[in-house]
């Protein structure tokens, strides 16, 4: 029989978790007071969520914890203390994107599902193998992969997918979003997103040296900000995809809306599984309805039969009823009473109407033994006995009058569908028995039905080792082990600091600090300036600006040879870098040629995402290989998982403060201390949106309110956008913040600088930490990025 496909709710608050299950939802999602992508939702205390638990399971359905943001170092040490209430109460799920928290998670509570975040940034088959193996027995997707993709993952692996189907999108791929973080210390990856996606920006393009001219027009203001999803006319092709769960979006939005977009999706697959796809139809009093509820400017079905376009985007309106609510005419006024007298009647049909189960139950009276209580629920049974009724002192007590006390059921979840009372004639019980009684066995039953989901104390399993390698795929590592990977000197902090002496002497390790001098070059031209400078060790070149345009195996072989060539003639290890986006066409296009790389000689990559490091697992890669600064390692246990998986070092994260980043240690990694950070990489590409693609790499701009100009790359090779910052960071003259931290490596990084401004920079760094110079160089417009700050 096939598995019937979960309708999965948001939950922001207590009501709107009622109003979801009262509405037909199979399960609901929500946080608690920590650890969540909604920091600003009505999130539930530990008490309120254990009965959240505990109101799900009584209705049949599932809830699911959302612990899908990256903690840092002094957070993880709370995290089972937060998390083992809701995993002995009988939480179904928890949705993670931190990979430390992952990994805790699988160690400390075990048996506990494990649900990957699309905020991990998954793009097909090869990560879902990978967390599949890591223990997940969900995924979530990128909201940008395809029909076609989706199905592949189902057929390649065998793991849950869950899938949005409606409510609001983001316009950069989820977890790869800095633009909130940067521009306002307010990280998405931390549950507190600003949305300035949903700002106004103008487009700009470069002509006659820096002039910039305005592409936009009037009517395309908000180049970043997607109609929100709806997908109830292509229910059909989801199912039949094999899509496990459909996922509404909208924690932040009211229980109405919850209910409402609820009953219509129940309403809709329901229709599906009784009369199938010939005769599925959706009426158009429903999609009003839906528009009603929330939308920008009408609805998209997102990107599972489309790889971008101009009609995704709300380019004229961010937001729901900006002109109806502020309008004077008579329409705006009408938009508005309607939609005030939709909500009026979703409130009173589910958010104030309790839900109750409906259970069946037997009444045993006797004088001579005990009065039995049976009640069952969907298979579940249980007994209560009471004490044997009475001979009435004077009038004996009716079944009308017993039933009458019995079928009352006050604030439980219950309701009689059907009570049997088998009685002896002349009886009487006094009313107080009776409700005892009934209370007792209402109380039973619903101790019963959740006692089916508790865990008892906890006991961590052996994991083994993973078959066909030497060393674990994934580690499992104590808090020893982290220390030891983070510190590159197989201690802690304080043995660290005792073997390290006196004051002297930890000066003095300071002052012989010299960390290794990586550049990446993401366009041919700078390579030769980079080369000639002889203290660089090591240059990344990126993949598609280098290697991707050439047009036959013969050519890559030759290119990439001689680059590796030029690399080593100049006493300097040469790295890949993979691309940003790994989806099935970069995939296929690297199968083909992975193999002339090698030929070429690279010593290494840099890989931007889970696919790539299951790409070259896959691809028996035995060589060094670095992950970038978005596989993040906020904490010691995330990095302690990518190098069990292989890692030679990882890239520091972006978001960390200089006090976090001691704590998560840094030693043996690698720093970013210069170069444009990338804000967002996007799917839809903005040329595109302004039906200005010519299927060329290049630049443009955007420029927003306070006239700051942020730039964007085409990238046509895999088709997708990176949007920098408008300033780039630049530490390379915070010496004593770099020397405290020792990272051990550190990393220029060149996008779409001058030749000038490039051999400026390249130099300075040089000067500073290769031959111990004070920093000299007066650069213009630029940013610390969050080693000062930091991100809430």
């Amino acid at each position: 029989m096939k598995k019937q496909v979960e309708l999965l709710a948001p939950a922001g608050s207590w009501e709107s978790m009622q109003a979801a299950m009262a509405a037909g939802a199979d399960a609901v999602y929500m946080g608690g007071l920590q650890f969540g992508a909604r920091a600003y939702a009505h999130n539930l205390d530990q008490d309120k969520l254990c009965r959240a638990i505990d109101f799900a399971h009584l209705h049949g359905g599932r809830l699911y914890l959302t612990v899908n943001t990256l903690l840092k170092e002094e957070e993880l040490e709370g995290l089972t203390g937060y998390l083992r209430p809701f995993y002995q109460q009988g939480l179904d799920g928890v949705i993670v994107q931190d990979l430390g928290v992952w990994d805790h998670i699988r160690r400390e509570l075990p048996g506990l599902p494990l649900h990957v975040s699309t905020q991990m940034t998954l793009l097909g088959a090869a990560g879902a193998a990978l967390l599949k193996e890591m223990g997940a027995s969900r995924m979530v997707p990128a909201r940008e992969l395809s029909l076609e993709e989706i199905r592949s993952i189902k057929q390649e692996v065998a793991i849950e997918v869950e899938t949005f189907v409606h409510g609001a999108l983001c316009y950069c791929y989820s977890g790869q979003c800095l633009f909130s973080s940067l521009l306002g210390g307010r990280s998405g990856n931390r549950g507190r997103c600003a949305q300035p996606c949903r700002l106004p920006y103008q487009a700009m393009e470069e002509y006659g040296g820096k002039k910039r001219n305005k592409i936009s027009q009037k009517g395309e203001e908000y180049l970043l900000s997607p109609r929100d999803l709806c997908t109830i006319e292509m229910l059909p092709e989801l199912i039949e995809a094999g899509i496990d769960s459909f996922k509404i979006e909208g924690r932040m939005k009211r229980p109405e809306y919850t209910a409402g977009v609820v009953q219509i999706y129940r309403k809709y697959m329901d229709r599906y599984e009784e009369q199938g796809r010939e005769r599925y139809r959706v009426e158009q009093e429903d999609m009003e309805i839906l528009r009603a509820l929330y939308n920008r400017g009408g609805f998209t079905q997102g990107y599972y039969q489309q790889k971008n376009g101009r009609k995704m985007i709300s380019l004229v309106r961010p937001n729901h009823f900006e002109d109806a609510s502020s309008s004077k005419d008579a329409r705006g006024r009408d938009e508005r009473r309607s939609y005030e007298e939709l909500l009026s009647w979703l409130r009173k049909a589910y958010v104030e109407q309790e839900k109750k189960e409906k259970i069946q139950g037997t009444l045993k009276v006797s004088k001579e033994k005990p009065n039995v209580f049976l009640l069952e629920w969907k298979g579940i049974q249980v007994q209560v006995e009471g004490e044997p009724a009475q001979e009435p002192k004077n009038r004996p007590m009716s079944e009308q009058e017993i039933r009458r006390q019995m079928e009352k059921t006050g604030n439980t979840p219950f309701v009689w569908e059907h009570l049997t009372i088998e009685t002896e004639e002349a009886v009487f019980i006094p009313l107080q028995s009776l409700n005892q009684l009934r209370r007792q066995g209402l109380r039973k039953l619903e101790e019963e039905i959740c006692g089916r989901w508790r865990r008892a104390g906890i006991e961590k399993p052996d994991f083994g080792q993973p078959s066909g390698r030497e060393k674990p795929d994934f580690g499992h590592s104590s808090p020893e082990e982290c220390q030891k990977g983070a510190d590159g000197q197989g201690m802690g902090n304080g043995q660290l600091n005792r073997r390290r002496g006196d004051r002297r002497a930890r000066q003095q390790q300071t002052q012989d600090w010299r960390p290794i001098l990586r550049v990446q070059v993401d366009a041919p031209w700078m390579l030769e300036p980079v080369l000639a400078e002889p203290l660089v060790d090591g240059v990344y070149v990126d993949g598609e600006a280098f290697f991707c345009s050439l047009p036959g195996k013969d050519e890559r072989i030759h290119v990439g040879t001689e680059v590796v060539g030029r690399c080593q003639r100049a006493g300097k290890s040469c790295y890949l870098v993979m691309p940003d986006i790994f989806r099935q066409e970069q995939q296929v296009f690297y199968e083909k040629w992975f193999p002339d790389f090698w030929k070429a000689g690279f010593q290494g990559i840099l890989v931007r995402n889970l696919e790539e490091v299951q790409f070259l697992r896959q691809n028996g890669y035995k060589g060094e290989w670095i992950p970038d600064a978005k596989l993040y390692t906020f904490n010691r246990e995330a990095r302690q998982v990518l190098m069990g998986l292989g890692a030679a070092c990882t890239t520091l994260p972006y978001e960390l403060n200089e006090w976090e980043l001691q704590r998560r240690g840094c030693q043996a990694d690698e720093l970013v201390v210069y170069g444009y950070q990338p804000m967002m990489v996007t799917a839809n590409c903005v040329a595109k949106t302004l039906h200005q693609c010519r299927k060329e790499p290049g630049l443009l701009y955007l420029q927003d309110r306070y006239r700051k100009m942020f730039p964007v790359r085409r990238c046509c090779a895999g088709c997708y956008n990176i949007i920098y910052n408008s300033a780039p960071l630049y530490l390379l003259d915070c010496t004593r913040e770099l020397f405290r931290l020792q990272p051990g490596s550190l990393r220029l990084h060149f996008t779409m600088e001058e030749k000038d401004v490039l051999k400026s920079i390249l130099q300075e760094a040089v000067r500073i930490f290769k031959k111990g110079a004070i920093p000299s160089l007066s650069l213009g417009n630029f940013t610390r990025g969050h080693l000062k700050r930091g991100v809430e």
